[in-house]
């Protein structure tokens, strides 16, 4: 009998149940949705030679890793019937998922509303309206991130033809991933990492991936990154204000059960700038803020646990970040790990 090896058939088994009877128009976007290259990024970091792990998720339809999300949780609704044709799909996002939900919800012909807050960058709301949806923008006075959330869920309330996705409760936001990212991890490795970390916004990303690492190596541990400045995962609660836009938004999301996840790392917005910045101007990866931030959260571990192979997540380009801080000089501040780093290059898997 051949023998089959052990990790590409428990890969397969957690991609089984993405084949599923939908519309044409699921099967393409299949295509342009997930699959993304893994980076070997190897740098130099106070003298000693390190290789961090990264998924590109600007490739892509829509420029990030909400994509996938976004696809399952429309691929579900339309399967349950809870998304019917006309109906209008709205949801309370920092950027990144309505964006995402802007794009397949028209292509799939529905009108798209999003609440956000008022202070995301003027990019993501162009792109959204560039799509064709309506942008409902939210004040702090209005409930910022929260008021947003409620506005969606009154909507739905008055109207009988409204979706609401609702990313930040609902487990299909994990099963994306679960599903897609996790898998595509270990096969591209040949392996399990021995580590996983990604911030938190929803929490879909840390959750399902390690939900699919874990099947597949129990040991794996999976490390929630959020800012320093606004440490909310830590505390239960909004703590301060921070420039690491689509984390840490306000409070911890019902689908992320951090007693099921290891240690969180903290990151500070600046040290995040800088790297991204590095990353765009001497490798090229034109990344946006929370991939930096990630890179340095991965270096964080990996300094602490030189022998694992530790993987993150680029979560988007740079293109949503042209008028924020990014595009802007920033001050390196004592404990800073993105000075102390030479990025030599990196290595498709």
């Amino acid at each position: 009998m051949r023998h089959v090896n052990t990790l590409e058939t428990n890969i397969n088994r957690l991609e089984t149940s993405k084949v599923k009877p939908l519309p044409p128009l699921f099967s393409a976007l299949d295509k342009l949705i997930g699959n993304t290259p893994l980076i070997a990024v190897h740098l130099e970091d106070k003298g000693t030679h390190r290789t961090i792990h990264a998924k590109l998720e600007y490739f892509n339809l829509s420029g990030s890793i909400k994509d996938r999300m976004a696809l399952e949780v429309l691929r579900q609704a339309y399967l349950k019937g809870a998304l019917q044709p006309g109906d209008m799909i709205v949801e309370a996002t920092s950027g990144n998922a309505g964006i995402a939900f802007c794009a397949l919800g028209r292509a799939l012909g529905h009108p798209v509303r999003i609440y956000m807050p008022d202070w995301m960058s003027a990019e993501r709301i162009a792109l959204m309206r560039g799509y064709g949806s309506e942008v409902v923008l939210v004040s702090h006075d209005e409930g910022g991130f929260l008021g947003s959330i409620a506005m969606a869920e009154d909507l739905a309330r008055s109207r009988n033809d409204v979706f609401l996705p609702r990313q930040f409760s609902n487990p299909d936001n994990c099963n994306a991933h679960c599903k897609g990212t996790g898998p595509e991890i270990a096969r591209q490795l040949g392996r399990c990492p021995n580590r996983f970390v990604a911030g938190v916004g929803t929490g879909g990303t840390v959750m399902g991936v390690g939900t699919a690492l874990r099947a597949l190596c129990p040991e794996t541990k999976i490390h929630p990154m959020e800012p320093a400045e606004s440490p909310t995962l830590t505390t239960g609660y909004k703590v301060g204000k921070h420039r690491i836009q689509g984390v840490s938004d306000e409070f911890i999301p019902e689908i992320v059960c951090l007693d099921t996840l290891d240690d969180i790392v903290c990151v500070n917005d600046g040290d995040g700038i800088i790297m991204a910045q590095k990353l765009s101007a001497e490798l090229g990866l034109a990344v946006g803020i929370s991939s930096g931030a990630n890179l340095i959260a991965a270096l964080k571990l990996k300094r602490d646990n030189p022998a694992d192979t530790v993987v993150t997540i680029f979560c988007d380009d740079n293109k949503k970040y042209l008028t924020t801080d990014l595009t802007q000089i920033e001050p390196v501040k004592a404990g800073y790990l993105s000075s102390d780093v030479t990025l030599l290059g990196y290595d498709v898997l």
